[in-house]
């Protein structure tokens, strides 16, 4: 069973838990909207990303500054750029090994 990492936004109010080989497919050089799509479509992301609330994530990546506020409209983009950014921080090594905090208690 390969480690799983967790994925925390600044404000640490989206959380998205995958492993590295789920992250590694989502973030890679060249496009990678075909693979970070087929990713949300994973019975165990999706369910993680139907629980985010809209307004939460609105905020969260408007804080990047990267998305106009008509961009930022569309929720179903927004999961597609949180999984995205998700993918990219545990890739980079900014994830939490899932390990870590089952022993915190968290």
């Amino acid at each position: 069973m390969s480690t799983k990492f967790w994925y925390l936004s600044g404000s640490g109010r989206i959380q998205i838990l995958m492993s590295m080989e789920q992250a590694q497919s989502g973030s890679h050089q060249g496009q990678c909207d075909a693979d970070v799509l087929a990713l949300s479509q994973q019975a165990d992301i999706h369910a993680q990303l139907e629980k985010i609330d809209p307004e939460d994530l609105r905020n969260e990546l408007k804080e990047y500054g990267a998305w106009s506020a008509e961009e930022l409209a569309d929720h179903a983009q927004n999961l597609q750029r949180i999984l995205w950014l998700a993918c990219g921080d545990i890739v980079e090594g900014q994830g939490t090994p899932e390990s870590e905090v089952d022993s915190q208690g968290g």
